[in-house]
């Protein structure tokens, strides 16, 4: 069975992960390091992914590359005494994930944007990288295309900083379903509060 375009450029990415495109890989990533922390691209380095998270090749469209820092939260020790595993350094990760961290910071750097997706492209010993898609809800081409101008409502305004997009549904435990899942839904924060009780005032 013959391969569509998308198969052969998801394969030709992958065999640069291996051990016979490390050379490449390595190129790659030593100029995403020297460039800014949040780098505006033309072209997707993954087409395939990003036409599957909703890129358009088409006018609205943004597309930037992120580059955060891998691993928790860095810590300074104590000097007090403390048994170790109580000096509150190891082991100290944040809720959010990467990925969400990394859309947050692109839409925080084009405030006029709404992020729509993000994919992974690489990463390193100490840092990782993803791909942003942004889209610009006053754009023409927005507004008038019925299969992404549901963007432009009120609703979506800041919708990364709720965990609106794939990554954020993800990190919120919104993909899981059935047993187990039972205090996701509407979110773990809202079941972790009780419930207000209202007392009806008695007319004597």
């Amino acid at each position: 069975m013959a391969q569509s375009m998308y198969e052969h450029v998801a394969a030709s990415f992958r065999r640069t992960l291996g051990p016979e495109g490390a050379d490449q890989r390595h190129e790659r990533l030593l100029l995403w390091r020297r460039q800014n922390t949040v780098t505006r691209l033309e072209h997707p380095t993954r087409i395939d992914r990003a036409r599957a998270v909703g890129y358009r090749a088409k006018g609205g469209y943004i597309l930037v590359r992120v580059r955060v820092r891998r691993g928790g939260q860095r810590k300074r020790a104590i000097i007090a005494g403390r048994r170790p595993k109580h000096k509150g350094i190891l082991r100290m990760t944040l809720n959010k994930s990467i990925q969400r961290i990394a859309e947050e910071r692109a839409a925080k750097h084009y405030p006029n944007l709404e992020v729509l997706n993000s994919y992974w492209v690489g990463e390193d010993g100490k840092e990782k990288f993803y791909e942003v898609i942004l889209v610009d809800p006053q754009h023409p081409e927005i507004v008038s295309d019925p299969k992404i101008n549901w963007i432009v409502a009120p609703t979506h305004k800041g919708r990364v900083f709720r965990g609106l997009t794939s990554a954020g549904k993800s990190n919120r435990g919104l993909r899981v379903r059935g047993k187990g899942a039972e205090r996701m839904r509407p979110s773990r924060t809202r079941n972790r509060r009780p419930e207000r009780r209202t007392q009806r005032k008695v007319i004597p």
